[in-house]
Order: structure tokens, then C-alpha cells, then sequence
């Protein structure tokens, strides 16, 4: 029996990242052994352990083959005969294809440390056609590393877009699908997770609202990029930049998706385009898991952005109508997300990058100024529809001398 460290530990390592956890991969031994060691078993699919002392995984080196086409299932091998080689040669890319031993000796049959130093992402072996999954992975890996310059194989890439052509990605399930995609707007540039599935083929199977966006024009004195799915891209890009909140992300990506259906003899304007987005939404968030959080979120910034662009003309009884209808009053939070999403728009546009935004400030006042009044102190003076109607003209009061 032996461990080696394997997977992401080895190969942020070698990249200079902190190491926030290490999978450890067993060889030469067996279920049975691993619980007289004391080890605890949590793994269903195939034997996975938890180490007494430490609580780290431990999973018994393993072979794997796809029991049908597209992602239905894996058999395994867990046998004590399976080699390291072996199980190394089933992971998706060759930089996650490293293992260290204990004693700190690296073993790297598929030349991981070379693709780690000229930052490539490159599948480790054939094996990686058979998990269609693979394909949004390296999406995200492409995210999350694309700060570091690294880029995609092209023997990858063009593998990805064969897997795409045979159908590989239709078989992936809604669930899959959005736990990788939300996994991916975590990462640093969860634009380029996007940009790698358009590349792929992808992005029209797993994400068609997205896709449709690209080849539709904008003016371009608002939109000097043009293409609407190069705008949403480079908003995806600010926002990401402004937030590490996912559901500000989401709701940034997904803001214009009505643009794609609008009416070709009204291009390149996109007039009544927020409404379109509201409904294409609701029909993506049925279709994919979303969370709520993320669903409302997100129809509010695709509803609302055009009149927050246009917060300097606005009075107060539009602004206090704005705040109540994304429940600013009891969720401030919700708010000024919104605020972040509108924020990213505006600065998702080519040229316009690092342009202020004002707007956000003159809002996050009024809000301010609407959650300060003494609600308790007016309930003394009126009740009922009296108190409402006192409460909303010391708002309004407020919100205007705040402005």
C-alpha cells in the first residue's frame, strides 16, 4: 500500500497557489484494508475514505469506462492491481495529472510540470471523450487560470469540438450542467468560461439565450463593441471585477437576452428588449436550476437597468418606485447588487471600461435615505393606509434632499 498526493494540490504547488485541501490516491490496497486502518468510508460510486486523523480523502486508485454514449455511468476497477499510471490517466488534464509521493518526489507520466510551466491546458488521454462534463471543466479551468495566461491545447479544443458535434454534450444533465456553470462564475474571469464553450461549440447546447446574443447588432454610439454577445462578455468581465458575488455575475450575464429576439427591421435598436429579457429568463431558470436568489436577482437588473442608466433625470417618486419594486426598503443587499450589475453594463462596453458611474452613488444615497427615516416615530402620528401614505411623503421628502 501507498498514497501519493495527487490532483489540484500538486498543481497549484507548483503554480505558487495556497493549497486549500489535498486528495490522496491509494495503490496496492483494498476496501477491507482501508477500514482495519481505521479509515471511514464515504464514497458510494467507488470506495472513498476519510483519514482518522486528518479527515483528507483517500480513494483507492481506479479505472474507469463509460457504460454508454454521452454521460450515463462509469464501471470501475478498484482492484489493489490498478496502478498509479493508471488512475492518473483517467483525470481530465495532464496538470491534474501529477502525484507526489510522501517524501515529496513527484511522479508525472504525462508531463503535467511541462504543461504547468508553459500554461497549457492539454487532456491527459482519451479517456477524456468519454465524460462530455470534461468539456465545461475545462472551461472553467480556462477561467480560473486565464490570469495566469494560460491557454487551451489546440488538440483539446479540437477535441472538445468533436465531442460537441456528436452530440456528447446533449446527454449532460440541467443539474451538471449549472453546478459547473456556477462553479465558473466564481472564478476570476468568468467570462472566459463562456468565450470557451462559444470556441467548443458548446455554448449554443448548454446555454442557446447566451449564444443567440452574438451577431446581433447595437448602435454603436452606445455600443462602440457592436455585437451584443461581446458586450454582455466584457460586462461578465467588469462584473467580475466589481463583485465576487455569483448571483451579481449571473444577473450581469443574463441582463440583455432579450436583445437576441428583437425584431430584425428594429436593429440595431432594442427597444422593449428588458421586457423580452424578463420572460427568456423565467424560461432559463425553469430549465436549469437556479436559485431563487439568482432568479430574482437577475429579472430585476434585466427589468430595471435602462432606468437606472438614467438616474440623474430621474424624480424622486420614480426613484422610490424603483427601490419598492426590488424591495430595496427590506433588502438593501438586493439593492445594491442590482446596482453592480447596472454598473457592469455600463461599463461593459469597448472603450468604456474604467468609465465612472454615478448613477450608483445617486441611488445608493436615495436608499440610504429612504431606510433612515423613523418608520416608528410616524406610526405614533397615523395608522393604516394614513401611515402608508406618511411614510412614503417623508421618503420621498428624503430621498429629494438627499439628491
Amino acid at each position: 500500500m501507498e498514497a501519493f498526493v495527487v490532483g489540484g494540490a500538486v498543481r497549484d504547488e507548483l503554480l505558487g497557489l495556497p493549497v486549500k485541501e489535498r486528495d490522496w490516491v491509494v495503490v496496492g490496497s483494498s476496501a477491507e484494508e482501508m477500514l482495519r486502518l481505521g479509515y471511514r468510508q464515504v464514497g458510494k460510486d467507488f470506495p472513498v475514505f476519510l483519514h482518522p486523523e486528518t479527515g483528507e480523502e483517500y480513494a483507492l486508485a481506479r479505472t474507469e469506462k463509460s457504460t454508454g454514449p454521452g454521460y450515463h455511468g462509469f464501471s470501475f476497477d478498484v482492484s489493489a492491481n490498478v496502478t498509479l499510471e493508471e488512475d492518473l490517466a483517467r483525470r481530465d488534464l495532464t496538470i491534474n495529472s501529477i502525484a507526489r509521493r510522501e517524501n515529496g518526489e513527484l511522479v508525472d507520466p504525462y508531463g503535467g510540470q511541462t504543461d504547468v510551466e508553459s500554461r497549457i491546458l492539454r487532456h491527459t488521454s482519451a479517456a477524456f471523450a468519454e465524460d462530455p462534463l470534461r468539456v465545461l471543466r475545462v472551461a472553467r479551468f480556462a477561467a480560473r487560470f486565464a490570469p495566469l495566461s494560460f491557454t487551451i491545447d489546440p488538440g483539446t479544443k479540437a477535441l472538445m469540438q468533436e465531442m460537441t458535434r456528436n452530440g456528447e454534450i446533449d446527454s449532460l444533465r440541467p443539474e451538471r450542467v449549472w453546478l459547473e456553470t456556477d462553479k465558473a462564475l466564481a472564478e476570476p474571469r468568468p467570462d472566459v468560461y463562456f468565450e470557451t464553450l462559444r470556441e467548443s461549440d458548446a455554448l449554443a447546447v448548454v446555454f442557446p439565450e447566451v449564444d443567440a446574443l452574438f451577431g446581433v447588432p447595437q448602435p454603436p454610439r452606445w455600443h462602440p463593441e457592436i455585437d451584443t454577445g461581446i458586450h454582455v462578455l466584457l460586462c461578465l468581465k467588469i462584473a467580475a471585477e466589481l463583485s465576487d458575488d455569483t448571483a451579481v455575475r449571473f444577473a450581469t450575464l443574463t441582463h440583455d437576452l432579450g436583445k437576441a429576439t428583437t425584431p430584425a427591421d428594429m436593429l440595431p435598436r432594442h427597444t422593449g428588449h428588458e421586457r423580452r429579457s424578463v420572460e427568456i429568463l423565467e424560461s432559463f431558470c425553469e430549465r436549469l436550476p437556479v436559485p431563487r436568489r439568482y432568479r430574482d436577482l437577475a429579472i430585476a437588473v434585466a427589468r430595471d437597468h435602462g432606468i437606472v442608466h438614467r438616474a440623474a433625470e430621474l424624480k424622486p417618486g420614480t426613484i422610490l418606485k424603483l427601490i419598492e419594486g426590488s424591495d430595496g426598503i427590506r433588502r438593501p443587499k438586493r439593492f445594491e447588487s442590482l446596482l453592480l450589475a447596472c454598473e457592469a453594463d455600463a461599463r461593459g462596453r469597448t472603450g468604456l471600461e474604467n468609465a465612472d458611474y454615478p448613477q450608483r452613488r445617486r441611488l445608493e444615497r436615495s436608499l440610504m435615505a429612504a431606510r433612515d427615516i423613523d418608520v416608528g416615530k410616524l406610526a405614533a402620528q397615523a395608522q393604516g393606509a394614513a401611515l402608508g401614505a406618511l411614510i412614503r411623503e417623508h421618503r420621498l421628502a428624503a430621498i429629494a434632499e438627499a439628491l
